[in-house]
């Protein structure tokens, strides 16, 4: 366990792990029991518990994951704990990792702002199972707009969009281009440093009728997304994806507007 927590000790019980045999593990592991959280948030003792997780049999370390019961939410905090709980849910079984799951949905709405947490609930939605990956998308919806706009809850919406099935993206979409009050929250999300990333991934990756459907939403705020650092890439989008004869305009088989086209309608009030 000493040298776990030193710069250089750490990389050869590193490297131990990854070469010597299944029992020659065990005699290390067993050294590691009773520190595993001192060594968690150690910043060279996180890479040996991390090693010892991706290496050896998860039935040698099922007391790493009872060693970290009731403080997950702590430890997915940390700046190395975070990555520890990552390790975890990829390499242990489903019965070590339930449990840390649980835990997390518990405090997820704090983890997904969180400045490490959100890393967590990234994890699982990209590499979660279906059931796991759907849980932390019900989670967000209902607050797409507010989250997206946070510097960290960003990130989870932006691996909610990549990650979701097409009725959750359908949601997402529709959820985005309801107007609250007299306000368009696609226009609050297109003008955000942060948010105007998760439109333009919805550009990218939503499917025709939900891209139109942005489109509309859009049409009204070219003018101002002009004159806007971030609404300048989303009208680059809307380019790629709505070229001047896209066949997509509101006349059935005729051309759709460029937005240079656009923008004159807009401003002369036609739109």
């Amino acid at each position: 366990m000493v040298f776990s927590a030193y710069r250089y000790g750490c990389r050869v019980v590193q490297k131990a792990l990854e070469v010597i045999s299944k029992d020659q593990q065990r005699e290390i592991v067993m050294q590691l029991e009773g520190n595993v959280v001192k060594l968690v948030k150690d910043q060279n003792g996180n890479h040996v518990i991390q090693k010892a997780i991706e290496c050896v049999p998860p039935d040698l370390i099922s007391f790493i994951c009872k060693s970290i019961t009731g403080q997950v939410y702590s430890l997915s905090t940390h700046p190395y704990g975070c990555r520890v709980i990552q390790r975890i849910l990829e390499h242990c079984t489903d019965d070590q990792t339930r449990p840390i799951l649980e835990e997390l949905y518990h405090r997820i709405d704090e983890l997904i702002v969180n400045e490490y947490g959100n890393y967590v609930i990234q994890h699982i939605i990209e590499h979660g199972k279906p059931d796991d990956r759907s849980r932390c998308i019900d989670s967000c919806r209902g607050k797409i707009v507010h989250l997206s706009q946070h510097k960290f809850a960003s990130n989870v919406i932006e691996k909610c969009v990549l990650n979701s099935n097409r009725l959750q993206r359908v949601q997402i979409v529709e959820e985005i281009c309801t107007v609250d009050g007299m306000q368009s929250q696609l226009f609050q999300m297109m003008k955000d440093p942060f948010a105007n990333y998760v439109v333009q991934k919805l550009l990218d990756i939503a499917e025709p009728p939900q891209r139109k459907l942005l489109l509309q939403n859009i049409k009204p705020h070219v003018a101002q997304l002009r004159k806007l650092s971030y609404g300048k890439h989303i009208l680059a989008k809307l380019e790629k994806h709505f070229p001047s004869k896209s066949g997509l305009g509101s006349g059935g088989g005729g051309s759709n507007p460029s937005l240079n086209e656009m923008h004159m309608l807009t401003s002369s009030g036609v739109m």
